[in-house]
């Protein structure tokens, strides 16, 4: 499908976005802004962020929007939360996004490793906030709490889609589940922000959309982002449609008068897209 005159991007590059790169390369690591093929890559990139996607390159599902290599991941890299920590310091970052693969050949889901790389970005940079968006631990008894006793400054964990698509979409996957873990996680520490995304397009109704807010707000989530789809490759859900702007912003007004303290709404939005600007708020002793 041709995307829409609003969906149009030009790629650019800088100095910021080189020296990223540059780091990325040098240290081994992982970002999902390659991996999924954000479209937002070069103005965040420029802007001197990114999110790092750890636990490896290769997830354990095959979800059917993700352009990230399914099959049988390689071992841990015990060096991976130093070499992470070390970017996020000569990146100098205020606000990182640390993202991660499944990992279901894990005992813990990689919950430990997830908590070794706030822990190790901690004492590097004290001063950055961290923002981690964990995969779903399913039937993974303790890893959560693991991640919440590290003290991320924001947890998300991305519902995705409405749950009548849950199958085509994210199969391995439970509705139910990812909404108690949001809700476990907020009960654990109720002075860290939750947070949730969706993807719109693949063939979800906006009333359905409507009750995954509802579901999320009766789950105590505090924060959310919704984007539109995009199709990695023909391999991939196709698009079902591209969202109006309208449609973005109308379910921004939505979900303000549902009482999420943050809505990020918009055809290019994605979770991680101006997450510091997103969190800056409560993460300034605004939240409650």
């Amino acid at each position: 499908m041709r995307l829409p005159p609003w969906f149009k991007v030009r790629p650019q590059t800088g100095e910021n976005y080189l020296k990223i790169r540059h780091l990325v390369k040098n240290l081994d690591l992982n970002t999902v802004c390659e991996e999924a093929q954000c479209p937002n890559i070069w103005e965040c990139w420029n802007a001197g962020t990114a999110t790092f996607m750890i636990l490896g390159e290769i997830c354990t599902r095959s979800c059917g929007f993700c352009n990230v290599d399914f099959g049988q991941p390689k071992a841990l890299d015990p060096k991976e939360p130093e070499h992470v920590a070390e970017a996020v310091a000569s990146l100098n970052l205020k606000h990182v996004v640390i993202t991660s693969v499944d990992r279901d050949d894990l005992q813990d889901g990689g919950g430990q490793h997830i908590a070794n790389v706030i822990s190790a970005i901690r004492q590097a940079t004290p001063a950055t906030t961290i923002e981690v968006l964990t995969p779903d631990f399913l039937r993974k008894d303790g890893a959560i709490e693991t991640v919440a006793d590290a003290r991320p400054d924001v947890f998300n964990h991305n519902l995705e889609t409405v749950p009548r698509l849950y199958k085509q979409a994210r199969p391995g996957s439970d509705y139910q589940w990812s909404l108690d873990l949001l809700r476990t996680f907020g009960a654990e520490h109720p002075g860290v922000p939750t947070k949730s995304g969706l993807m719109l397009g693949l063939g979800e109704t906006i009333a359905e959309v409507e009750q995954v807010m509802h579901d999320l707000r009766e789950h105590d989530v505090d924060m959310l982002t919704l984007g539109q789809y995009l199709q990695p490759s023909k391999h991939h859900l196709p698009v079902d449609r591209f969202v109006h702007p309208d449609e973005f912003e109308a379910l921004r007004e939505v979900g303000e008068r549902l009482g999420f303290a943050q809505v990020a709404s918009g055809p290019m939005v994605r979770s991680s897209y101006h997450a510091d600007q997103q969190a800056a708020g409560l993460l300034q002793g605004n939240f409650d």
